[in-house]
């Protein structure tokens, strides 16, 4: 499929800057794949389409406060900071992205906090824009992580809003949050509440977890007409034998495994036995799935309404169908869902 085929207008009023009062009561555009039926519902009413047995596999990466706003040495200039990875916990060496970049060389301090108490040095140019800061800390890590941590806000997209508040903090985090390393949500994950676990388990619907670590690259613009020259940026992923064990027992028995969010697709089908079931796992993946694909694992996914041209829409256009998911999408439109994490959200089985 080429890029151009992805395209839609998605004016900017579209695009929800506020989650709805309650994570569980967004909208809920349920698509059957096999009919191309299309129905509305709201998002607690998920759990109607499954039952005992079924098994719903979540990301349970927690999002760090990835976004540090400085200043340059000796210009004063402000600069943004955008945390991407620890590269090496006893050196503070983290990869980031800096804006604006092109004024920032190898040797050039950076400082951050009211104060200027904490300093970083640039190490290395990677790319155009990314580089390789060294914290300059003489205190424990535990301190330094505080600190660092301290300064920085939760990274929800600029394109969703412009300034994050307190509120954000809670929001643009999933309630089963465990393992922090991402910097960005898994945001199909945003609308489970406690109340809507609470009821999964008196439906006898089970829970599998697989931290994958959301880095931008979902986020980066897909700059070649032809599909299959695009290269997704690596993240970490970690299969765990506990989940491996719930998610194949899922499968062996016929019930339904349902993927909640393109980065629990991407993980599923990353590292897969002969007759399809998920093998442990603990590395990186840039799987990149759109449509023709032939899936292994889930059954059902559960997804948010993307930008066009995204590559978490084609993962779902390659499950769903292209033509029911463009489908959904032009109907998202004409019936005012919201996009965007903090969006409506879409079922497709």
């Amino acid at each position: 499929m080429k890029l151009s085929q992805f395209q839609f207008l998605l004016p900017k009023e579209k695009l929800a800057q506020e989650p709805t009062r309650w994570r569980d009561e967004c909208r809920l555009m349920v698509i059957h794949k096999d009919t191309g039926e299309i129905e509305h519902r709201i998002f607690k009413d998920i759990i109607d389409y499954f039952g005992k047995g079924d098994t719903f596999v979540f990301n349970d990466t927690k999002v760090f406060p990835a976004r540090l706003y400085g200043k340059k040495e000796k210009t004063g200039a402000d600069i943004m900071v955008f945390l991407l990875r620890e590269l090496n916990r006893e050196q503070h060496l983290w990869d980031v992205i800096v804006d604006p970049a092109r004024k920032i060389r190898i040797g050039n301090k950076l400082y951050f906090g009211e104060d200027q108490s904490l300093v970083a040095e640039v190490i290395d140019n990677t790319t155009s824009r990314g580089r390789t800061l060294r914290f300059l800390y003489d205190g424990s890590y535990e301190d330094f992580k505080e600190q660092l941590f301290g300064l920085g806000e939760i990274p929800v997209p600029k394109w969703v809003k412009d300034h994050v508040n307190e509120d954000d903090i809670e929001n643009y985090q999933t309630i089963f949050a465990a393992h922090e390393g991402a910097v960005a949500a898994p945001s199909a994950g945003l609308h489970f509440s406690r109340e809507l676990f609470n009821r999964m388990i008196l439906k006898d619907i089970e829970k599998a977890f697989i931290p994958e670590h959301m880095g931008i690259g979902q986020f980066r613009r897909v700059d070649v007409e032809d599909l299959s020259k695009h290269r997704m940026d690596s993240e970490r992923l970690i299969i765990s034998e506990e989940a491996c064990q719930v998610i194949n027992k899922a499968k062996r028995s016929g019930h339904k495994v349902v993927a909640i969010g393109t980065t629990v697709v991407r993980g599923l089908e990353t590292y897969i036995t002969t007759n399809h079931e998920v093998n442990p796992y603990d590395g990186w993946t840039n799987k990149f799935i759109f449509p023709p694909y032939e899936f292994s694992i889930p059954d059902a996914i559960v997804s948010g309404f993307h930008l066009p041209e995204s590559t978490m829409m084609m993962a779902v256009a390659a499950f769903g169908g292209f033509d029911n998911i463009m489908k959904g999408y032009k109907l998202a439109l004409e019936e005012g869902y919201r996009f965007g994490p903090y969006g409506d959200a879409m079922l497709v089985l």
